[in-house]
């Protein structure tokens, strides 16, 4: 089996584990559950980072050129920002959500076609790897930013109802997740900026055109407007907790619309990836 293969695999399992003592954990309030799950996360991520540079230096470009390297990416991508949260702000019960979120794009991954195939043409560009790192890492940002929205809507659900026992007592609070959502879009948007203005150029010297309005070009701007009102309506009107998690989790479905539905249709010019 190629070591590729072999990375591969490792780490996928790695992440069932971080996965598995995860949701334990909604169930069981233990210190080491928890633990186990970092622990396995981190397992997990440290082979995965071997397989992606391992299929990158094998392939002579950026490896996340098809569907399975691109997921594979995405949940690498999640994985880190995971990290980087705990790390912030010890997410504590939040991991329990987070980590099987990721786990479920690594294992879609493991369900595609894991063939190499020659680079076609219009992927020889210089900014083949700045489109693509930033696209993925910002939406990566908006998925968890998305998924904290929805803690928030839950937290604030249990204050409402004054159930203040069980997962409430357990999960951040409401301000600590209103924090965590505002970071998220604010490490996202300008990365997703980035993205749309390198795949502009490279859609230049491509095709001529800066913008050639084919439906994810559209979807992507249409998420990067909707992430950018949550951040104009946070800084001028005030606009925190539910209105902001709400628009929050509009704008990540925009992007799955842009990302994974578009493409199931095989329209315009993304559907290499």
């Amino acid at each position: 089996m190629p070591m590729g293969a072999i990375t591969f695999d490792i780490s996928l399992a790695f992440y069932f584990c971080a996965m598995l003592f995860a949701l334990l954990d909604l169930s069981r309030s233990t210190k080491i559950l928890p633990r186990l799950m970092l622990m396995s996360a981190y397992l997990g991520f440290g082979f995965h980072t071997i397989y992606i540079f391992y299929s990158g230096f094998s392939a002579g470009h950026v490896p996340f050129v098809n569907p399975h390297q691109a997921t594979s990416f995405f949940a690498w991508c999640m994985f880190l920002l995971f990290f980087v949260l705990e790390y912030r702000y010890k997410l504590g019960l939040l991991g329990s959500f987070i980590t099987p979120f990721a786990f479920a794009f690594m294992f879609i991954s493991f369900l595609l076609p894991a063939g190499m195939s020659p680079l076609p043409p219009i992927l020889r560009s210089q900014w083949l790897g700045v489109h693509t790192i930033f696209a993925f890492l910002a939406n990566a940002a908006f998925a968890m930013a998305a998924g904290v929205g929805v803690m928030y809507l839950v937290q604030e659900h249990y204050v409402k109802s004054k159930n203040l026992g069980g997962l409430f007592a357990r999960l951040p609070s409401l301000h600590v997740l209103d924090e965590i959502n505002y970071r998220l879009i604010t490490i996202g948007f300008p990365m997703f900026t980035v993205a749309i203005i390198s795949g502009s150029i490279w859609a230049d010297d491509a095709w001529g055109s800066y913008i050639s309005w084919e439906p994810r070009q559209v979807w992507a701007i249409i998420s990067w407007l909707i992430f950018g009102i949550v951040l104009h309506a946070r800084f001028l009107a005030g606009w925190r907790g539910r209105r902001a998690a709400l628009l929050t989790i509009l704008g990540f479905l925009t992007i799955i619309g842009a990302f994974a539905g578009l493409a199931l249709l095989h329209k315009g010019q993304h559907v290499f990836l």
